[in-house]
C-alpha cells in the first residue's frame, strides 16, 4: 500500500534508493533532518520534487512546553534561512470549520500584518518609526474551494499580482504516516506545496514554478492514516477496514499550541527586530 504521508523524511525512509538526496542533521530544542534533493529526477524516486525540506523533531506539541521559547527561537532561525528580503504573505490554508484542518486559518489569525502601517502612520513621528520599519507583511486565510468555489492557488495568484511579495509562506497542516511524528513534528520546504495532497485530496499546487515567486510550505502532522495505526499496534489492518484518516483526541489543544508555536516563529522569523517577548505580547 502506498504511504499516505506529506512528510519528505518518511518518503525518503520508504525509498530503497537515495542518488541526489541528501541528509543531514543537526539541532538543539529540535531534532532538525535537512533533505536536499537536487532534481526532479532524482526526487522522483520519493514522490517529491527538487528542493529543501527540513524536519524538525520534538516532545509532543499538545502542551507548553518548557522549551517552548528555545523552539520557537530555533524555528525562527530555520526559516529565516528560507525567506528572501522584500514584502511577504502569510496564507493560512485549510478549514477553519474542520479542527484537524484548522492549523493554517488558526497560525494566519496570529501573524503580525505590517503591509498598511507605512501608509497609515505618520512619517514625521518618532514613536511610530519602529513599527514603519517592519518588513511589509500581508495575511490570508480564504477557506477552502468547497467554502468559496475559487482554487486557493487562483486567489494567490491574483494577489500576487496585486501586491507583489517578495515570497510566500503557506501554512498547512500535513498528514503523516508515523504515529511519533503525529503532532510532534515541523516540515519546513522551498519546494511549495499542493494542499490537501497527504489525503489524497490534491488542490493546485503552489510553487515558485506556478506563481512566480519562492513559495516556502510550513506544516506540522494532524492526522495519520488508519491502515498505519493498526499496523503500529501490531496488527495487519484487514481488507475491509476503511481507508480513513485518523486525528489525535485531544486535537483541539494540539491546534492550539501548535498555531501558537509556528506564529511566533514566523514573525520572528519575518521581523529580526522583534524579540520573542515582543511577538509573545501580540
Amino acid at each position: 500500500m502506498q504511504v499516505r504521508t506529506d512528510l519528505a523524511l518518511e518518503r525518503a525512509a520508504g525509498s530503497p534508493s537515495q542518488e541526489g538526496i541528501l541528509l543531514r542533521r543537526r539541532g538543539t530544542a529540535f531534532r532538525i533532518t535537512e533533505i536536499e534533493i537536487d532534481s526532479d529526477e532524482h526526487g522522483a524516486a520519493i514522490g517529491r520534487p527538487k528542493g529543501r525540506y527540513l524536519t524538525l523533531e520534538a516532545m509532543h506539541l499538545h502542551h507548553a512546553s518548557p522549551q517552548m521559547k528555545q523552539q520557537i527561537t530555533e524555528l525562527a532561525e530555520e526559516l529565516r534561512r528560507f525567506i528572501p528580503e522584500g514584502a511577504a504573505l502569510v496564507a493560512g490554508l485549510g478549514n477553519a470549520d474542520i479542527t484537524p484542518d484548522a492549523l493554517g486559518p488558526m497560525t494566519a489569525g496570529r501573524i503580525l500584518a505590517t503591509r498598511h502601517l507605512r501608509q497609515e502612520l505618520a512619517e514625521n513621528d518618532p514613536d511610530t518609526d519602529f513599527l514603519r520599519s517592519l518588513r511589509p507583511v500581508s495575511v490570508l486565510a480564504n477557506g477552502v474551494l468547497g467554502q468559496t468555489g475559487i482554487e486557493t492557488a487562483e486567489l494567490i495568484a491574483a494577489l500576487r499580482d496585486r501586491i507583489k511579495p517578495q515570497c510566500i509562506l503557506a501554512v498547512d497542516a500535513l498528514a503523516c504516516s508515523d504515529l511519533h511524528r503525529l503532532g510532534s513534528t515541523v516540515q519546513i520546504s522551498d519546494a511549495g506545496i499542493s494542499p490537501g495532497s497527504g489525503v489524497k485530496n490534491s488542490r493546485a499546487e503552489l510553487s515558485a514554478k506556478t506563481l512566480g515567486v519562492p513559495v516556502i510550505a510550513v506544516g506540522i502532522p494532524t492526522v495519520v492514516d488508519l491502515h498505519t495505526v493498526v499496523r503500529q499496534a501490531g496488527a495487519e489492518p484487514p481488507q475491509a477496514l476503511p481507508n480513513l484518516m485518523v486525528t489525535p483526541r485531544d486535537i483541539d489543544r494540539l491546534l492550539h499550541h501548535a498555531a501558537r508555536l509556528l506564529a511566533l516563529s514566523i514573525n520572528l522569523a519575518l521581523h529580526p527586530q522583534l524579540s520573542y517577548e515582543d511577538a509573545e505580547a501580540l
